[in-house]
């Protein structure tokens, strides 16, 4: 494994670790105190654009064909999240579904249309 790929790993998982504290320390670790919500939102947001960074750094030491099925992959991933996250936003505004629009929701559907990408891209072009 190359040490953009280490990278990554580590960045994925210290944001991982950041998301889920900036997530569950204010209600069962520090009770609610805003300055330490605050600074572990601040934290993983840090730590996101170093992992956006350590992703651009890995794409940037693939091989060509695999950098064309890693665009091709994102690409379908950004566009079925703007169109299907706008039309899922638009039935919440109208009150044409009964739950509340999510996040988490959107990024789930993300993932999985980004993992479809390059599974499809894999047996594409290798």
């Amino acid at each position: 494994m190359n040490r953009n790929t280490l990278r990554l790993g580590y960045c994925t998982g210290a944001w991982l670790v950041t998301t889920a504290l900036a997530t569950f320390g204010p209600q069962f670790i520090w009770h609610d105190n805003t300055l330490l919500t605050a600074s572990a939102i601040f934290i993983n947001l840090a730590i996101g654009l170093a992992t956006i960074l350590a992703n651009k750094h890995h794409l940037q030491s693939l091989d060509e064909m695999q950098q064309k099925i890693q665009l091709e992959a994102m690409a379908l991933s950004l566009g079925v999240g703007f169109v299907c996250g706008l039309s899922y936003s638009l039935l919440d505004q109208s009150n044409l579904m009964a739950a509340d629009a999510e996040i988490s929701h959107l990024i789930l559907l993300m993932g999985l249309t980004y993992l479809a990408g390059t599974v499809i891209g894999n047996r594409r072009y290798g």
